[in-house]
């Protein structure tokens, strides 16, 4: 190990930062929510996702214009220290790793719940264990073999879907044919307050689109490839998540399900059979696989950022091996604090996340805004409606999300956001002095201007 290396290797291209941002969402997360979703919006599960899609991009698209402007791995915390303050950058770095650090735990949680459930001979540490081991290993050796193994399970995860949907349509055209279609998208039952309720649940989905910027320095012509991944993640996640949900609504009308934490399992046996969805949860869970890589990948990435910065300590957080390329102590220190999940329930461990990813959103709006601020000052003239009217919405928007979480999560999200500040008054002396951060001469990305 050395800490020489300040810079990732950049050869990712446009379709692999796409296929890395899907990975992370897990588009079969579809399948898992659509109960939940079908329930809250009373039977409008594709409308519900249709809005959440809109609202998501508004944040993406302010996630996309900061990517052009600062091309820099660290994301959120990049964008705020330097838009805003090193110390509003710090604590949205700290904010954005409540989120980060807890959704690998997650993520590998998940994995092994369903892997004990389909064979559970097996106890649930042991796969969650196995799961950890493998994709830090994948990780460790670096992010083109990171890139070949969502590829293949992506492609694999694909594939169900597509029969799942050919199924769906077969079952709903011979079970209530364009009345019942009709019905999935508005009903007598629905309403905009069910509907905008079941978006903000439907929003949790998409989390991990703003993962891709974490592969700026990673990727080819970051300015413009990591932008135009950002968007095309969102809408891409948007339209598989608003046609899967349409079908399966389609297949089953209505609201009412025996167990709607299974219900995405009770239509795949509805339209294919039992044997099929069997085959189907397998392959889900291959797919949930590619999203533990994708991001324990990034989040050892914004934690390597903020090594590097001299914010957390750059002997362990800022370091990159030699020959890889890669941050492995960071990789292991995700894979090692995933391991906690086996001292927690899936509900302690989610309850930790949301909190900070929507507070990380809206400062991205923030950070578009006070850009286009600084433009406005000297000769350069942006956009109203791209600087000020998209993300000032998307800003309202996340805000809104953040209200909608539940007591538990705000209370543990404010008393994280507490100890970063505490540990940032350390830092800084008082908050008399900004954050530290690591200059790196002509290697360190500088601001473009916006058009």
């Amino acid at each position: 190990m050395t800490d020489q290396p300040t810079r990732m290797r950049g050869d990712l291209g446009l379709l692999s930062i796409v296929l890395f941002g899907l990975a992370y969402m897990a588009p079969a997360v579809v399948t898992s929510t659509f109960g939940v979703i079908a329930v809250t919006s009373r039977g409008t599960a594709p409308t519900a996702y249709l809005v959440a899609t809109g609202a998501m991009l508004l944040t993406g698209l302010s996630y996309a214009k900061m990517a052009r402007i600062i091309p820099s791995s660290g994301s959120v915390y990049t964008y705020a220290r330097r838009m805003l303050d090193s110390r509003v950058g710090f604590l949205a770095g700290w904010a954005m790793l409540l989120d980060y650090l807890f959704l690998p735990m997650v993520a590998f949680l998940v994995q092994a719940i369903y892997l004990h459930a389909q064979y559970p001979s097996v106890p649930e540490w042991l796969w969650l264990v196995i799961n950890i081991v493998l994709a830090t290993a994948v990780n460790v050796i670096g992010l083109k073999v990171a890139d070949k193994v969502n590829k293949t399970l992506l492609i694999a995860v694909t594939g169900c879907l597509l029969v799942l949907l050919v199924l769906c349509v077969r079952y709903g055209l011979g079970h209530g044919g364009g009345a019942a279609a009709g019905h999935a998208l508005w009903n007598s039952a629905a309403s905009v307050s069910a509907v905008t309720a079941a978006a903000a649940v439907a929003a949790y989905a998409f989390l991990g689109f703003d993962a891709v910027s974490t592969l700026s320095e990673e990727a080819k012509d970051p300015r413009r490839t990591i932008p135009r991944g950002i968007v095309l993640t969102v809408l891409a996640g948007g339209v598989i998540f608003v046609t899967l949900s349409f079908v399966m609504q389609w297949a089953h009308p209505g609201g009412a399900f025996a167990d709607e934490s299974s219900a995405g399992y009770a239509v795949s046996t509805l339209v294919g059979g039992k044997n099929f969805a069997d085959v189907a949860n397998i392959v889900s869970m291959l797919g949930g696989f590619a999203s533990c890589v994708a991001i324990q990948a990034s989040t050892s990435r914004l934690m390597f950022v903020m090594g590097r910065d001299n914010v957390l300590p750059r002997p362990v957080f800022g370091r990159l091996h030699a020959k890889l390329l890669t941050p492995v102590p960071n990789v292991l220190i995700v894979g090692a604090v995933a391991l906690l999940a086996t001292r927690l329930t899936l509900a302690d461990a989610t309850s930790f996340i949301n909190f900070g990813a929507f507070l990380g959103f809206t400062l991205v709006n923030v950070c578009v805004i006070a850009h286009a601020v600084r433009q406005w000052r000297s000769a350069s003239r942006p956009p109203l409606f791209g600087f000020l009217v998209l993300p000032l919405a998307g800003a309202a928007v996340d805000v809104y999300l953040i209200t909608q979480l539940g007591p538990t999560a705000t209370r543990l999200g404010l008393a994280w956001l507490v100890l970063g500040a505490v540990y940032l008054a350390v830092l800084t002396k008082g908050f008399r002095r900004p954050a530290p951060e690591l200059r790196l001469g002509d290697k360190e990305p500088t601001a473009a201007t916006a058009p």
